[in-house]
C-alpha cells in the first residue's frame, strides 16, 4: 500500500543569486519521511501552479514549515515596516486559504515557525514582526554563528496546558525546545487556543478549537533531527497517523484522537 503523500509548502530562494528556485529544508523531508512514514514533495510556493483546491485533492495532509521570509503585514491589517523583514507574498497566496480550508475540511497539517505563524494569521490574527523587543521577553532568535547543533540547541522550556493536546500527545507538561525565530503571536486568530508558552509568555504551540482535523502548529523546529528527539518525534507521528487515516478514507483525526 502507498504511504500517504504530505505536502512541504516551500520557499523561493535564490541559487547563487540568479537563479530562482522553489525549496525546502531536507531535515523537513526526512522528518516527514522517516518519523510521520510519509512520502514528502515539495510545494513550489506560487499560487500560479497549483490552485487551493488541487493541492486538497493531490495530498493527504500538509507541513507548512519554517522561511525566513515573513508573513506581510498587510495579511493582519498592518503597515509594512522595517522590522517586520522580508516577505514572500506567493507563499502567503499559497497558504492563508490553505490552512483555513484544512481547518474546515478536517484535512491535517503541522504547523513550524512561519507555518505556526501563518495558522494564526489565516485564522484573523496577529503577529509582533520582532518578540526580543518586547518588554520582558528573551532573544528567541537563532544564533547568528555556530554549527548547526549549536542553531538548533535547546534553550528554553515550553508549559503546556494541564491535559492539553500537546500535554497528552508528548506525555508531559513541560519540555525543552530550540527557538529559531523572530516573530511571534500578538493577538490569536478566531478559534485559534494557545496552548503552550515558554518560560516569557511566548506563545509557542497552538491547535484551532473544535476543528475536525490535526491542526497542531510550534513556534519552535521540530524539523530537526526528529527521529531521535523525544518532544518531535510525537507530532510528526501525529501527523502521520492522521494523513494515513485521511488517505485510507478521507477520515479526519482529531488532535484527541491522535494523542
Amino acid at each position: 500500500m502507498a504511504r500517504p503523500l504530505i505536502g512541504i509548502i516551500g520557499n523561493q530562494y535564490l541559487l547563487n543569486d540568479q537563479y530562482p528556485t522553489h525549496a525546502g529544508g531536507q531535515m523537513n523531508s526526512e522528518a516527514i519521511a522517516e518519523v510521520s512514514d510519509c512520502v514528502p514533495l515539495v510545494i513550489p510556493a506560487d499560487p500560479r501552479y497549483a490552485s487551493t483546491g488541487e493541492l486538497l485533492e493531490t495530498f493527504d495532509g500538509f507541513l507548512f514549515t519554517g522561511g525566513r521570509p515573513n508573513v506581510h503585514p498587510e495579511e493582519y491589517g498592518e503597515d509594512e515596516t522595517e522590522a517586520h523583514g522580508a516577505f514572500d507574498r506567493s507563499r502567503d497566496a499559497v497558504s492563508l486559504p490553505l490552512v483555513r480550508a484544512c481547518v474546515e475540511r478536517g484535512q491535517p497539517f503541522l504547523g513550524i515557525c512561519r507555518g505556526f505563524q501563518e495558522v494564526n494569521v489565516a485564522m484573523g490574527g496577529s503577529l509582533y514582526p520582532e518578540i526580543r523587543d518586547l518588554p520582558g521577553r528573551m532573544n528567541h532568535r537563532m544564533p547568528p554563528d555556530g554549527t548547526l547543533e549549536e542553531k538548533f540547541a535547546l534553550r528554553h522550556i515550553v508549559k503546556f496546558s494541564d491535559g492539553g493536546p500537546f500535554h497528552r500527545l508528548m506525555g508531559a507538561r513541560e519540555v525543552m525546545t530550540n527557538t529559531p525565530h523572530g516573530q511571534g503571536i500578538k493577538t490569536p486568530g478566531a478559534r485559534v487556543v494557545i496552548d503552550g508558552h515558554a518560560e516569557d509568555g511566548t506563545p509557542e504551540a497552538v491547535y484551532i478549537a473544535d476543528a475536525p482535523g490535526f491542526t497542531l502548529s510550534v513556534q519552535w523546529h521540530p524539523e530537526y533531527r526528529a527521529a531521535q528527539d523525544p518532544v518531535s518525534r510525537p507530532l510528526f507521528k501525529g501527523l502521520g497517523r492522521a494523513a494515513r487515516a485521511w488517505a485510507d478514507g478521507r477520515r479526519a483525526l482529531s488532535v484527541r484522537d491522535v494523542a
